[in-house]
């Protein structure tokens, strides 16, 4: 192993010394399109091939993750053997363990590649992959888009990352005993600012889609149909809604898949509250964007979201949004200026901000032009690879270069 990692050293420090490009290694497990799978992409359209060699591992060819990033033009590899592991599974000493002993053949195909950086994106790639860097004398960027109590950011980060990316200032390590505090950097995800669709077309879509009315308004809800994005929340405030706005055809759109049958537990609750007819579970749609451009505004009923793509996505498509004053919501959004925020855990909070909005069109433009603006100018995908490029440079000890 000693040999192998001088050779991975004597080759990277030639790489670096003649300005060559050093592969940087994205691992992903298990098959469930996500928000940190979409900013991976982004980051990875906007590396520069001069300086950084991307290596793409999925666990299931032709899967879900594989085809979001061969549409995106981007190669991918099968990677090595590994634990299958679920979202929201937790990881008990057996699993350890067993991911533990797995790290030593991934380490050997790490070393084997010359892979300089890995950068993981979430946490079963984490546990997955980050001790086999460590094993493989690769740097380690831990790309953290989960809760700051996450188990792995607190324990594992501290003694297996070099460097440490928060979505936001709410996502990461707090600076107490041992931490990642101080090798953290907040970089907000990437997103096409470039991207646009006709918001008239994509609402004929819907609306033609799901049989409505041309007067219906359209609430989406998008994300992972899961406990805290809070999808039976969403129900209960289109409930609110409806009897606050008893004249209007008021529908709620869920887009997003579903996990541990939060998708009948959904239709039970619209039921209980008696809007089983106004409220459509579209399952996963891509491109998003599109779909939100059709709707007349996003809410955001999740607690404790790191930074919710979704959010941002309205944003740039001219779509307002009512969000909970919660998690890194409060720094994509000013209230009243590019968005609504709400108190938290709070139906009627909620549809009272979707009325204000959907009562005052005028401002509604308002709202949502300022907020696009903004998102245009804060969330690239170009200025996003540019950090995190400065990252890998300053791993790996070279000059940023400009």
């Amino acid at each position: 192993m000693a040999g192998s990692g001088n050779a991975i050293a004597s080759q990277m420090g030639a790489l670096m010394a003649d300005g060559g490009p050093v592969t940087v290694c994205f691992p992903f497990v298990g098959d469930l399109v996500g928000g940190s799978h979409i900013s991976a992409c982004g980051l990875i359209r906007k590396i520069d091939r001069r300086r950084f060699s991307p290596l793409v591992l999925v666990q299931y060819p032709g899967g879900a993750i594989a085809r979001l990033f061969e549409d995106a033009g981007i190669d991918v590899e099968v990677a090595p053997p590994s634990a299958a592991l679920h979202h929201g599974s937790r990881i008990g000493a057996l699993r350890g363990l067993s991911l533990a002993s797995g790290a030593v053949p991934l380490a050997k195909f790490l070393r084997r590649r010359g892979v300089a950086i890995v950068h993981s994106n979430d946490g079963r790639t984490h546990a997955t992959w980050a001790l086999a860097a460590k094993l493989a004398r690769a740097k380690l960027l831990w790309h953290h888009r989960g809760s700051p109590d996450a188990a792995g950011l607190r324990l594992a980060a501290p003694l297996l990352a070099n460097r440490v990316v928060a979505v936001s200032r709410f996502a990461s390590p707090r600076a107490r005993g041992i931490s990642a505090a101080r090798r953290t950097a907040v970089i907000h995800s990437p997103f096409d600012t470039s991207q646009t669709h006709d918001r008239d077309e994509a609402r004929q879509t819907i609306l033609s889609t799901l049989s409505l009315s041309p007067t219906a308004r359209l609430i989406a809800f998008s994300g992972a149909l899961i406990a805290r994005k809070r999808p039976l929340l969403f129900v209960e405030a289109i409930a609110a809604l409806r009897r606050r706005m008893p004249d209007s055809d008021v529908h709620g759109l869920l887009f997003g898949g579903a996990l541990d049958g939060m998708d009948e537990q959904v239709a039970r609750h619209a039921q209980t509250h008696n809007v089983g007819d106004a409220i459509h579970l579209m399952g996963f749609r891509s491109p998003g964007a599109f779909w939100l451009a059709g709707c007349d505004l996003l809410m955001v009923p999740a607690i404790d979201e790191p930074f919710g793509r979704t959010l941002v996505e309205a944003m740039l498509m001219g779509t307002p949004v009512v969000a909970t004053a919660s998690g890194g919501n409060v720094e994509a959004i000013r209230d009243g200026e590019t968005g609504r925020l709400v108190l938290p855990e709070n139906a009627d909070a909620l549809a009272d901000g979707c009325r204000d909005i959907l009562t005052d069109p005028q401002s509604a433009i308002r709202l949502a032009q300022t907020a696009q603006d903004e998102a245009k100018s804060r969330f690239g995908e170009a200025c996003h690879a540019d950090a995190i490029m400065a990252l890998y440079d300053d791993m790996l000890c070279r000059r940023t270069r400009a």
